[in-house]
């Protein structure tokens, strides 16, 4: 097999792409789109966002200590790219894209109603990388959207047509392919 050799470059995809609330004491609040976004740890449950200095959502979450990461599907997809391309300072991005505002339970920031998962996140550590700084963030809290819970009350996300990010493209996630552990699994 032939393959081209490149240079060191980010090619971990795809990736969860989100959008990330925050909010400053006495401000409105704001929306940045992250695709570098992962899971950290899961007892604590920890939760990383890497974002750039430059951006409007940085001085906010680094004074503020906390975030609220909000999952995306299909319907969401526009205003997760808009938020990811306008800047806070200049726009009311939740005004400008109709998105309403939820109240969290353990944190400032609010939600995005129109997500169906909202994950509150408290920071626990902020690394200063290069281009990007990851603030890690404990989770604190998770709201659900009801449609997707099952009559036992089970988390059906697969029905959420979550969204992801490759290499500068959205796609929405495809058919199941196999279960955790369905490799070792024993046969009937």
């Amino acid at each position: 097999m032939a393959k081209d050799f490149w240079k060191p470059g980010n090619m971990l995809y795809p990736l969860p792409a989100v959008m990330v609330s925050c909010k400053k004491k006495d401000e409105k609040p704001n929306i940045i789109t992250v695709a570098w976004c992962a899971t950290v740890c899961s007892d604590p449950a920890m939760i990383s966002i890497s974002v750039r200095k430059e951006r409007h959502s940085y001085e906010i979450i680094k004074q503020s200590k906390e975030f609220v990461v909000n999952l995306v599907n299909e319907q969401l997809t526009f205003a997760t790219d808009y938020c990811g391309v306008k800047s806070g300072k200049d726009i009311d991005k939740f005004n400008k894209l109709s998105l309403t505002p939820c109240k969290m339970k353990n944190v400032k920031a609010p939600g995005i109603e129109q997500s169906p998962v909202n994950i509150e996140c408290k920071v626990e550590k902020i690394i200063e990388l290069g281009s990007h700084t990851m603030f890690i963030g404990r989770v604190v809290g998770v709201h659900v959207d009801k449609k997707y819970l099952n009559s036992k009350g089970t988390l059906m996300l697969n029905k959420a047509n979550l969204m992801c990010y490759s290499h500068g493209e959205y796609y929405t996630l495809g058919k199941r392919i196999g279960t955790f552990g369905y490799s070792v699994k024993k046969k009937k």
